[in-house]
């Protein structure tokens, strides 16, 4: 090759690879995110879910609490389309040896499902009150349970969207609360160092060493009954909160023993910034991704944990709804057998916890957009 051509070749390259160089930060991630497949689809899975949370009672068609007498474990209905969306109707007997009624989708019953249809009022964001909902029979008075019914007669499809609000919100809440912990006890353990860093690290230590299931138990009977269920919902995301912060901790506390030394560090003290002002200010956006990373791998386990706990009766309790209080209908195998449909709650938590944890790894991967 002559030495036009590589000449040339060197500029195109330099010129493709100039942006690069003057990119901030977020566009590198960014650029280097969306190259992850997996992690992208997973990204728009969650906002779908967080979305769901955020409107529930839009698009949930029943109320989570409402029940009907005459269809306890009536089972899912299939949404069929002939000219108009519609769902077949139920024809039930009773079983005299088993004593329940059993029901059998009766498809010469056409219940129709239409859109936006009235249903139970409701206020938007708690401020605007409508009674409009996405979907739903256009009769009210005509059942309609495309997930089935649970032991009451109460719609599953909005229990479980109902729930998708409770459980997603505790894993947000609770890694505020331990970001704030992680951050302000990490950053000070790793600024500052000598007794105050090995004071914070045997408390970390402390917690860490803690067995997580007698404790659970033992904080399930301090909440009794007699508080309400938002402020048990309030303790199990503190509860959450103070297992999970150790962990971040130990990570900023690595980071900034590392960035203490660094020459941005040296000189914004030379230039008389404040302590407060170092960490805020030059040493936290320094790995700021990272930060955003490990909180993404967080969340997964913040909802399993809840779920574990609403599930063996630990955590939140009805008239609470999360997933983990819907699964506790599926403990009893004789229900699992007369409603297989009670497990469905079970691939809503897979589903989120497989695509924080991919998103979390895609975002991870993309925090350090100079790697290879």
């Amino acid at each position: 090759m002559n030495t036009a051509g590589i000449i040339h070749q060197t500029a195109a390259r330099t010129d493709t690879e100039a942006p690069i160089f003057v990119a901030p930060e977020w566009k590198l991630v960014w650029w280097k995110f969306r190259k992850h497949k997996v992690a992208l689809i997973s990204g728009i899975i969650i906002v779908f879910i967080y979305l769901v949370a955020a409107l529930v009672e839009f698009l949930a068609p029943f109320s989570p609490t409402a029940t009907n007498s005459k269809y306890l474990y009536a089972p899912p209905q299939p949404l069929q389309f002939d000219g108009g969306l519609f769902v077949s109707g139920y024809t039930s007997t009773v079983d005299k040896a088993a004593l329940r009624r059993i029901f059998v989708v009766d498809p010469t019953q056409k219940i129709q499902v239409g859109f936006f249809v009235k249903g139970i009022p409701y206020k938007w964001f708690g401020v605007l009150p409508s009674d409009r909902h996405l979907f739903g029979p256009v009769d009210p008075t005509q059942p309609m349970y495309l997930l089935g019914a649970d032991r009451l007669g109460r719609d599953l499809l909005s229990r479980l969207i109902y729930g998708t609000r409770i459980s997603m919100s505790i894993g947000l809440i609770g890694v505020f609360f331990s970001l704030l912990l992680g951050i302000v006890l990490g950053g000070i353990s790793g600024f500052y160092g000598g007794m105050v860093d090995t004071l914070i690290q045997r408390t970390i230590e402390l917690v860490r060493s803690i067995p997580q299931i007698p404790l659970w138990m033992g904080l399930s009977a301090a909440l009794t009954f007699s508080i309400s269920p938002v402020q048990t919902y309030f303790a199990i995301t503190v509860i959450l909160s103070l297992l999970a912060w150790p962990d971040l901790a130990r990570a900023v506390r690595g980071r900034f023993l590392s960035l203490r030394t660094e020459d941005f560090v040296m000189a914004a003290r030379l230039d008389g910034a404040s302590q407060w002002r170092i960490i805020f200010r030059h040493m936290l956006p320094a790995f700021y991704s990272h930060i955003i990373a490990t909180l993404t791998l967080t969340i997964p386990s913040m909802i399993l944990a809840e779920t574990a706990l609403s599930f063996l009766g630990l955590g939140l309790r009805e008239p609470v709804v999360s997933w983990g209080v819907l699964l506790q209908d599926a403990q009893d195998i004789r229900s699992i057998a007369t409603a297989p449909w009670l497990l469905i709650p079970t691939l809503a938590v897979v589903i989120a916890v497989l695509a924080l944890n991919f998103f979390g790894d895609g975002l991870r991967d993309a925090a350090d957009p100079y790697a290879r």
